[in-house]
């Protein structure tokens, strides 16, 4: 836990908390913040030390070499497993019920247990199919 917290900061985790059902870019948070005179660095640096914290994750998008971050410092982002759509880049909670059958049937039929806030499963969302 940072020992101060920073005016760019707490802006930088309102905002990321906001947005906490998107995968955003540096550049895109940069941008965002550019009212509250938020540099590119310290949008770095923060995003570093909050990845450090667990508080955000780094996700990589198929086809990008660009990097994204997604806010998973709420509890009920804590306890969702993930879904990303590799045509848009948009990052969903899957439903409880499905999470759950899901997580309880890998413990069951694979002894394995799922660590759900760092779980991304990877497709194409309905509206980039019906596009």
């Amino acid at each position: 836990m940072p020992k101060y917290m920073t005016k760019q900061r707490k802006a930088l985790l309102r905002y990321l908390s906001q947005h906490a059902d998107e995968t955003l870019s540096a550049k895109q948070i940069e941008a965002a913040l550019s009212g509250e005179g938020i540099s590119i660095s310290a949008v770095y640096r923060n995003l570093s030390e909050l990845e450090r914290e667990g508080k955000i994750r780094r996700v990589n998008q198929s086809g990008s070499r660009e990097v994204f971050y997604q806010y998973t410092d709420g509890a009920h982002c804590r306890e969702c497993l993930h879904l990303s759509c590799e045509k848009c880049g948009k990052t969903y909670h899957m439903n409880t019920e499905g999470a759950q059958m899901l997580v309880q049937n890998l413990a069951q039929s694979d002894a394995f247990a799922i660590d759900k806030a760092n779980t991304v499963l990877y497709g194409v969302c309905k509206d980039c199919r019906e596009k």
